[in-house]
């Protein structure tokens, strides 16, 4: 990867739903081989796809809240359970395994805090192997979405 390729990365992350033709302008190449390249990147697996970024509040989650949680037991079997059955909530947007305790780190969404609650005690507590769940509210986002730094 060149200082091009960089470069088209770095352009689509601040706007992925540039043309081609923009794209080639903006970093100083011909249509032919900003193409090229750009099928590359994709191919290649460094672009993984292209998506609308939506605001929360403006539809209505304006409630977060990060949820650690602690599992019961940390064998293979247990731990793929829990990581099959958390991708079947849509309210959880990131979901991390972290070293040491706690086990994991979701970062949850909901429209406000009887949503939130409902959502913790139906499905977050439910899920396969959890001992314990702390929560905390997410007062402020200061960074979210940054581009990746190429």
């Amino acid at each position: 990867m060149d200082k091009l390729d960089r470069n088209i990365l770095a352009e689509l992350q601040m706007d992925g739903r540039l043309s081609l033709t923009d794209l080639a302008e903006r970093v100083g190449l011909s249509l032919s081989p900003c193409h090229r390249r750009l099928r590359a990147l994709e191919q290649s697996g460094a672009i993984s796809g292209y998506r609308a970024q939506l605001d929360a509040e403006a539809l209505g989650l304006t409630f977060e809240a990060l949820v650690f949680v602690t599992m019961r037991d940390g064998d293979r079997d247990t731990l793929a359970a829990f990581e099959d059955a958390v991708t079947g909530v849509p309210n959880a947007l990131r979901v991390q395994r972290l070293f040491g305790d706690p086990d994991y780190l979701l970062q949850v969404v909901a429209r406000d805090i009887r949503e939130f609650q409902r959502l913790y005690d139906e499905q977050l507590s439910a899920l396969p192997g959890v001992q314990r769940l702390s929560s905390t509210l997410v007062m402020k986002n200061v960074v979210e979405n940054r581009p990746l730094p190429l």
